[in-house]
């Protein structure tokens, strides 16, 4: 029997491991010009070349002059004196002198000067060293340099800054991996996560060289990670971590050196290897991309920092959970997160938790973890969410939750140059509804059709009676059979079907039309299988996953599918009355009601905008 990890321990023994092992590493140093310094850390002290100012310099324009030859002067009492000199800001202040009284206090006459008012030694003077001194100490070692800092590095007489030095490998393998650009067929992938890597370290600061993609061949990835090891001070091999028949990272790693780890108690990302060949580490990143994520983030990000690169500190929150989320005891979890402030509180709303669905870490701005203490967390429990953005732009992030439809990313991307984010999440258009309810979201996309034919009103009217709500229609769309072949509603008994989860307004519409038909839902193939897009119905269809499915037009549009229209519903954008105080809901209303976003909606077929921008008040 295979043995799938070496041996399951917690994070933060890893971590510890990882410290034990190579807290005391060291990288490179060079010597970089001044001018490419910035961002960089040095890796020694750096001291003034020569003093600044260099010798006695005025600091006002005006005169020099003995101090104690002014002594006295005043308005009304001026003293004369004979022996100064002109000088303006910057001037020398010859020797002969100590201190400079300001242009606008002296008269100057033939041969003499009138003080107004008395200086005392060294007044506006600048003395020699006065900003630092020769042999001065500048900058500390292991300092992140800041660009204005260059300024004053050039004054000081610096021209070029050792700094520290630590370079990555990168090695992709896999025999299913296509390079990027490449349309990846059946059983293959776009090589994507060293891509992510590099660019994650280069924005810690370290220089990054990145192999081609090595098949599943042990002599190549030997090969890889031989010049891997010999041309930098850490290696990272992506993907092959696990204990498939075709994962050799492991075992290449324990040839050469140490499997120090193979297995951490964190999720996603369980095969992560922690190696150690030549005195270097190695780490073995899992193939799917949210767990590599986490393992960058988590793992790789304070491996760095051992080297004396400063990595970023995330800022926190306290926010409201708005989703229930079971875990395993025994595995920290990290859960990405759609985080936004809705009046004075902070909402999470909890993205995919599929360790390959990419679309979650591009939708979220924060990430939370479930400890490997607990089973999990319930809606409504207040959690610390770690901003993956700047604090301000989570500020302003719009948390839209109901229904979903193509032209709401549309929507927020015609919005974005305003500063407004929308950050949406699909739940349906009943969860939209109760998300409402619950104060946990700005506003709730829906279309809800009631059994006497009207969209919304009756719903809003039984689960929030007593608020007063706006819904702005968005437009009136289509919705309809999407097939590869042209099915027809009359065709769905004898076809496979891929339904929408329970709750949105299609599948409403969908158990209306059965009901109207005396169709039973157990007599559709696939009723039970259920997606949560329009647009995931779409690819079912058309990847030969299912041979119908309900959705709307622009779906069916979108990937060369046949429409075979069943309805025309209401989509509407529901919100309390109050948040059109806000000045994002209103720059969103704006934008559903121009011009530009009919000729979208137009464009994208399917949505009649006689109606968008329409809005409607309950009670």
């Amino acid at each position: 029997m295979v043995k799938r990890y070496l041996d399951l321990i917690s994070l933060e023994r890893a971590l510890g491991i990882l410290r034990e092992e190579f807290g005391g590493a060291t990288g490179r140093t060079v010597q970089v010009p001044l001018g490419e310094a910035a961002g960089r850390i040095t890796a020694a002290p750096i001291f003034a070349r020569f003093s600044v100012p260099a010798i006695h310099i005025s600091a006002m324009d005006g005169i020099a002059v003995r101090s104690a030859e002014t002594k006295g002067a005043s308005e009304t009492r001026p003293v004369t004196i004979t022996d100064a000199v002109r000088v303006n800001t910057g001037n020398i202040v010859p020797s002969e002198y100590d201190a400079v009284v300001m242009i606008e206090d002296v008269w100057i006459g033939e041969g003499s000067y009138t003080v107004r008012k008395a200086v005392t030694p060294w007044q506006h003077v600048r003395p020699v060293g006065e900003d630092i001194g020769e042999s001065e100490m500048i900058l500390p070692s292991l300092h992140q340099i800041r660009p204005h800092e260059l300024g004053a590095l050039a004054a000081y007489g610096v021209t070029g800054v050792e700094v520290l030095a630590l370079s990555a490998g990168i090695i992709p393998t896999g025999s299913e991996l296509v390079p990027i650009g490449t349309r990846p067929g059946p059983g293959q992938a776009v090589e994507s996560n060293t891509l992510m890597a590099a660019a994650h370290l280069r924005a810690l600061g370290v220089d990054v060289r990145r192999n081609a993609i090595v098949p599943d061949e042990p002599d190549l990835i030997r090969a890889a990670i031989e010049e891997g090891i010999r041309e930098n001070e850490i290696l990272i091999i992506s993907a092959g971590s696990s204990a498939g028949t075709r994962d050799y990272t492991a075992s290449i790693i324990a040839e050469r050196g140490e499997v120090l780890v193979h297995g951490v108690g964190i999720k996603p990302a369980k095969p992560v290897i922690i190696g150690r060949i030549d005195g270097k580490p190695v780490i073995g990143l899992p193939g799917y991309p949210l767990a590599a994520l986490t393992v960058l983030r988590e793992i790789i990000t304070p491996l760095v920092a051992l080297y004396g690169f400063p990595v970023p500190e995330a800022q926190t929150v306290e926010a409201t959970l708005t989703t229930t989320l079971h875990s395993d005891i025994g595995t920290d979890e990290f859960v990405l997160l759609s985080v936004g402030r809705i009046g004075e509180d902070w909402v999470a709303v909890p993205q995919s938790r599929g360790a390959g669905v990419q679309m979650s870490a591009v939708r979220a701005n924060a990430v939370m973890t479930i400890p490997a203490s607990r089973e999990g967390a319930e809606a409504g429990d207040t959690v610390q969410a770690r901003l993956m953005v700047p604090r301000r732009q989570a500020r302003e992030a719009v948390l839209i939750t109901g229904s979903h439809d193509p032209c709401i990313d549309r929507l927020a991307d015609l919005v974005r140059p305003g500063g407004v984010e929308i950050h949406p999440t699909h739940v349906g258009s009943m969860g939209g509804l109760l998300t409402l309810k619950k104060g946990q979201c700005h506003a709730a996309p829906m279309h809800l059709l009631a059994p006497d034919g009207e969209y919304n009103t009756p719903f809003l009217r039984k689960y929030l009676p007593d608020t007063d709500l706006v819904l702005v229609c968005v437009a009136e769309r289509e919705q309809g059979l999407i097939s590869r072949e042209g099915a027809s509603f009359d065709d769905l008994t004898t076809m496979t079907y891929a339904n929408r989860q329970k709750g949105s307004g299609t599948r409403l519409l969908l158990d209306h039309l059965l009901q109207e038909r005396g169709i039973q839902p157990a007599a559709v193939r696939g009723y039970d299988r259920e997606f949560t897009t329009h647009l995931a119905v779409a690819l079912a269809v058309r990847s030969g996953e299912a041979d119908c499915g309900m959705g709307v037009y622009s779906a069916a549009q979108a990937l060369g599918l046949h429409f075979a229209p069943v309805a025309t519903e209401r989509y509407e954008l529901v919100m309390r009355a109050d948040a059109l105080d806000d000045p994002r809901m209103a720059a969103i209303l704006d934008a559903i009601r121009s011009e530009r976003f009919s000729e979208i909606l137009e464009g994208m077929g399917g949505y009649r905008t006689a109606e968008t921008g329409g809005m409607r008040v309950l009670p």
